[in-house]
């Protein structure tokens, strides 16, 4: 029987090995940075976005594949990029829904041993080595967030978002859940959360849960028609950009 592929790539062994040299910490420091400025290089240019976050596992042949490609086209007919992890599943689906209407599709994929390639639909990709960096440039560019059902990489996209909208370091960014019969537990609990004050009574004012299309657009275009100017960037190239 042939081995079985390692979980973590090799590479990331390294970081069990305890306190590193100062010379190794600052490679690595630099690395992430050049992440980053390849990152803003990259997307400077493609315009506010949405951003859908979702399981990577879902087939084409999934109900949840097609409410995701259907959010891609309400995207692009708001005007807006669709932005994804870049991956097969829903952040195939929401590319392939704006890509097929003429809207701009953009991926941030991620450097997996499984699971991750880029999808086919997508006008421009990039992508990271290290998920806080992919995060970082997901949030950096949108003006909204939707979240499809999903994995442990969903949760984790869907918390730290709320974590940011809850502290106020990004302010009044609408967020759909978009799958009654997946989320609502979530809900429950989140909402049980609020009744024991570990969370405050308005932070889940921006959270909308829905199966319906339109209604999640509308619940985002009622925050960015209020809060928000869609402007493109500056054609300014101080990082050598490519539009």
């Amino acid at each position: 029987m042939a081995p079985q592929q390692p979980i973590i790539p090799p590479k990331e062994l390294f970081y069990l090995d305890g306190p590193k040299p100062r010379s190794y910490e600052l490679g690595f420091a630099f690395k992430v940075f050049r992440q980053f400025i390849k990152g803003f290089r990259t997307l400077h240019f493609v315009g506010p976005c949405i951003t859908v976050f979702g399981s990577a596992r879902f087939q084409e042949d999934h109900p949840y594949y097609e409410l995701a490609r259907e959010c891609g086209r309400r995207i692009a007919g708001l005007g807006f990029t669709t932005m994804t992890g870049g991956g097969p599943g829903i952040m195939e689906a929401a590319n392939r829904g704006a890509f097929e209407v003429g809207g701009y599709s953009v991926g941030c994929n991620i450097q997996l041993p499984f699971e991750q390639k880029a999808n086919p639909y997508l006008n421009k990709s990039i992508t990271f080595e290290h998920f806080f960096v992919r995060k970082v440039l997901l949030v950096k560019y949108s003006y909204a967030f939707i979240i499809m059902p999903g994995g442990v990489g969903t949760m984790d996209e869907f918390f730290e978002t709320l974590t940011l909208v809850q502290t106020k370091t990004i302010i009044q960014f609408p967020i759909v859940l978009v799958g009654k019969a997946f989320y609502q537990p979530l809900m429950d609990y989140l909402e049980f959360m609020k009744e024991q004050k570990t969370i405050g009574e308005h932070d889940l004012d921006l959270v909308l849960l829905t199966d319906d299309i339109g209604e999640a657009m509308d619940h985002i275009n009622k925050y960015i028609g209020t809060n928000y100017q869609k402007k493109p960037r500056r054609s300014l190239w101080w990082l050598f950009e490519k539009k």
